[in-house]
């Protein structure tokens, strides 16, 4: 399946900052603006006591990247409000990305100074996209970790993403989609949908049991609506009532009853006692009501059958950004060659040089550590893992990195990667990251190309 014609980006060129722009100006000034530039986001650390991140949003950015042109509109506020000259509105009038893009596949894990994605193009370019980059990965990455831990509490026990009304409606669709590709089963969101091709599901909240007379008419018309197979909420008023009546109803056939509120733990106890004396032994068990990582690590015990994620996982269950960061770390100098450059204030240093990754695993498969090689590719034994991909080339998308098919392989890919982490990286107290990062010693920058 594929992105859905229906649906457009819109444009996307401003969603950027001021000064980007201005820089820009500045360097058509200088003459530098067209010096071939090496810019990587990563992430100077990871949440505190987390043990690894997720990648999220890098199709959301290749999407984006299509559309991030200037066109009469934006030019005429950047005009109007005096952002930036004639010269620099001139260039940006006639600005496609031309660049290439690299990057650790979207649903990938990452670790601290990780190269998540690299941008190869002019300083002008790639300078202008800073803030579009980092607002989408900081996002869809702490998304994407937030869920990933939420799915190894959970264990085999699916999960819901059903947040949307807790955060901006965009951002909803973009959690939606981080969340399934950490592993959620489905979302609440309809948009998400459409766009992605993510399963989606619902049935009713309380307000459509209040709609009616009695709780008892409410569920007949779900059910006669919807089949026996339907989730019923069964906590608007008295639990053992509902969960009585939804079964006189429904009979053994009924396809599950959601608890949202109160002692989850010893009502789904209750509630599974009374549904198996009862006759129901395959209706399911649904639990939603502000839960994170560790109140899922809680009800491991409880006869639960899935679990409903709405706040904690849109807000990134306490590390609501990823808290990335992009730098240029080599650039074409006067003579052409490609020299290093880097950060230097203290507790934000950067590392220069073009980055290469590999991820080293031992004889059964299990990473040991995140090796970056600066200015070269790492040696690495037969089995270790090569982390970048190439997504864009010369400014053209390489295919199967965006809408649904970009999901699904991201998807797979965040399976993939969970499957080579040492087992602790899935215990929720706070740790260390659970590999290393280590780094090769680099070559001269006298050796270093744009193509590095």
């Amino acid at each position: 399946m594929t992105t859905p014609s229906s649906w457009a980006h819109p444009r996307t060129s401003l969603f950027t900052d001021h000064y980007e722009l201005t820089m820009l100006q500045a360097a058509l000034h200088s003459g530098a603006a067209h010096r071939r530039s090496v810019f990587e986001a990563f992430a100077r650390r990871l949440p505190e006591g987390r043990r690894y991140g997720v990648v999220g949003g890098t199709g959301r950015i290749l999407e984006g990247l299509e559309q991030f042109r200037f066109g009469p509109e934006e030019l005429e506020f950047l005009a109007q409000n005096n952002v930036v000259n004639d010269e620099t509105l001139a260039w940006l009038a006639d600005f496609k990305f031309s660049g290439n893009v690299f990057g650790y596949a979207e649903g990938e894990l990452y670790f601290p100074n990780s190269p998540i994605l690299t941008i190869e193009s002019t300083f002008a370019e790639a300078c202008i996209l800073e803030t579009y980059v980092l607002s989408i990965l900081n996002h869809d990455s702490a998304i994407a970790s937030a869920a990933s831990r939420m799915i190894g509490a959970a264990g085999s026990r699916p999960c819901i993403e059903m947040g949307s009304r807790r955060t901006h409606e965009e951002s909803a669709v973009a959690a939606s989609r981080a969340a399934v590709i950490a592993g959620f089963h489905s979302t609440s969101n309809l948009e998400a949908g459409l766009r992605y091709g993510v399963l989606t599901q619902g049935t009713a909240a309380h307000s459509f049991t209040l709609l009616h007379d009695s709780e008892e008419e409410a569920f007949r018309a779900q059910i006669g609506s919807m089949g026996a197979g339907t989730t019923l909420l069964v906590d608007t008023y008295d639990v053992e009532a509902a969960v009585r009546k939804a079964v006189a109803i429904a009979g053994p056939a009924l396809g599950g009853v959601r608890l949202d509120s109160g002692d989850l733990l010893a009502q789904a106890r209750d509630v599974r006692a009374l549904l198996d004396s009862l006759g129901n032994t395959n209706t399911r068990i649904t639990v939603t009501s502000d839960l994170d990582e560790y109140a899922i690590a809680a009800l491991a015990a409880a006869p639960v059958d899935s679990y409903g994620v709405g706040t904690s996982l849109v807000t990134g269950s306490g590390a609501p950004t990823a808290s990335m960061v992009y730098k240029l770390v080599s650039r074409e100098g006067d003579d052409g060659e490609f020299v290093s450059v880097a950060k230097a204030a203290k507790n934000k240093a950067s590392v220069g040089g073009r980055k290469y990754t590999t991820r080293r695993l031992n004889a059964a498969g299990i990473a040991t550590s995140e090796v970056v090689g600066i200015g070269h590719s790492p040696a690495g034994d037969s089995n270790d893992r090569v982390l970048l991909e190439q997504f864009m080339v010369d400014g053209v998308l390489v295919p199967g990195w965006t809408g649904s098919e970009g999901v699904e392989r991201a998807t797979a890919r965040h399976a993939a990667s969970m499957a080579e982490l040492p087992g602790a990286a899935r215990r929720l107290q706070r740790g260390e990251p659970v590999i290393p990062t280590e780094y090769e010693q680099a070559i001269p920058a006298a050796n270093q190309s744009a193509a590095n």
